[in-house]
């Protein structure tokens, strides 16, 4: 499969196919595509594996496109203003992400939820309980909310995230919450309780607008 971005804001991935393809995406996620292109709504791994997929944030079924001739192009945009980024993950090679991040892939890759070793990082680190590991062989492409930073993490080297801007990581990078010291800073530093911290080694791919941030900075301009 040959695949490019294109777009600044809202992008978009346009793939193409060879004869006898296959890329997948959630329900809906498919934009345009030529003739010659068969669509199958599937859950791609049996109804108990379509469940756990929905508890990451994605849809129970997926949809299934296969070329039945050379050079068929298929594309899927991007849902939020931000950029899409690509992994091309080798055989066991894992991507953990946030919820709802996953846009397409081909059809070896494997998509399935990562529960968090400690319910505190789930409750109150802001990314939620559930996130999505993306499990390779192949082409996988993640929707990020704004613009993507990209940070390598030495062994021990320690980051602090606000909550929600962890967009994707490696799986080995270790991710908890840490309590935000002193009462003026909890009551008056506008952080909260809690900040997200990530732990190398790995790469932790951080987001500059989260959807979360955009609602709240939404909700609080219709209150002036």
């Amino acid at each position: 499969m040959e695949a490019k971005i294109v777009g600044d804001m809202l992008p978009a991935v346009i793939c193409k196919l060879a004869k006898g393809e296959t890329v997948i995406t959630e329900n809906g996620g498919m934009s345009w595509m030529d003739e010659g292109i068969e669509m199958k709504t599937t859950t791609n791994g049996g109804i108990m594996k379509g469940i756990g997929r929905a508890f990451a944030g994605e849809s129970i079924f997926m949809n299934m496109y296969t070329a039945e001739k050379d050079n068929a192009e298929i594309a899927f945009a991007s849902s939020f203003p931000g950029q899409i980024l690509e992994f091309d993950l080798k055989e066991g090679e894992s991507i953990i992400a946030q919820k709802r991040a996953f846009l397409c892939s081909e059809k070896t890759v494997d998509i399935k939820m990562q529960f968090r070793k400690k319910l505190g990082a789930g409750f109150f680190g802001g990314e939620g309980f559930i996130m999505q590991k993306i499990t390779g062989p192949g082409k996988v492409y993640l929707e990020i909310d704004g613009s993507v930073i990209k940070r390598e993490l030495a062994e021990g080297e320690k980051l602090k995230v606000d909550n929600g801007y962890v967009a994707a990581m490696t799986e080995d990078v270790k991710l908890d919450i840490e309590t935000v010291k002193g009462v003026k800073n909890i009551l008056f530093g506008g952080e909260g309780l809690f900040v997200t911290t990530v732990k190398g080694p790995g790469t932790v791919y951080l987001q500059t607008m989260p959807v979360s941030k955009l609602a709240g900075l939404l909700y609080l301009g219709q209150q002036k």
